[in-house]
């Protein structure tokens, strides 16, 4: 882990922008208990990875180590510990490199890849090129095009067009290296905030779809409800119900 940046500031951690609340909303109506006790635990977004690649760790530990309830069609490719909820599929052609928690519902489709650390939420569907890894999707997401989403929250119906992206490390000081060093931070209020992270990816709020071709920065939010136009480059903070033209 990198030496913290003496500029870098937390005292701004309990702002109402940093929290799950502010970008999912009812959190007690989701369909998994899974996520909504997740989300709970989370004091800010920025914990809400962690806290969710120590349960896929220690599925006994969170009540995830139970019998597979869902379909694994023949053809398909799963490795490793993958937790299939009732009504989850994984389809003929679909490759899923545990661990991986797929809810209730969730469908990932011929040609998709799901990576380690993953929590597909109920509803979810994971299409053809897209490819996810170390990311929660909270309920009925739809990733159905080629794209790609790492280390990032993705909110409640939230849908990505084609050739979508999240990036999730820093590339300011030459060749990019793994595993990572150097922190991802991000700036509110023009306060620099630490994620504890190397590499973080976006927040995505409910309600909110990517036009085709939009390219997120690290440590990019998207409060709900905001309305993006077609963009190839999006990055810092954008509060609930913005516009972006």
């Amino acid at each position: 882990m990198p030496v913290a940046d003496p500029q870098t500031s937390t005292t701004s951690m309990t702002d109402v922008r940093l929290t799950p609340d502010y970008y999912i909303h009812r959190q007690q109506d989701l369909a998994s208990a899974y996520i909504v006790g997740l989300l709970a635990r989370a004091e800010t977004v920025f914990d809400i990875k962690p806290l969710m690649v120590a349960d896929l760790d220690d599925p006994a530990a969170c009540g995830l180590d139970h019998a597979p309830a869902g379909t694994i069609d023949a053809g398909a490719i799963v490795e490793g510990p993958v937790y299939l909820q009732q009504g989850a599929r994984i389809e003929s052609g679909a490759h899923v490199i545990g661990p991986v928690l797929i809810c209730s519902g969730a469908v990932i489709a011929a040609g998709a890849l799901v990576r380690d650390h993953s929590v597909i939420g109920p509803g979810s569907a994971v299409g053809f090129g897209a490819e996810i890894t170390r990311s929660l999707l909270v309920e009925a997401v739809f990733m159905k095009h080629v794209s790609f989403v790492g280390d990032s929250i993705l909110g409640r119906h939230v849908h990505l067009g084609a050739f979508c992206s999240t990036t999730g490390m820093r590339n300011g000081t030459g060749p990019v290296r793994e595993p990572a060093v150097d922190e991802v931070t991000i700036t509110l209020d023009e306060a620099r905030i630490s994620t504890g992270q190397t590499k973080f990816g976006a927040v995505i709020g409910d309600e909110v779809g990517l036009p085709a071709a939009t390219v997120l920065s690290p440590g990019t939010l998207i409060g709900p409800g905001t309305v993006i136009y077609p963009h190839t480059h999006i990055g810092g903070i954008l509060p609930a119900g913005s516009r972006v033209r």
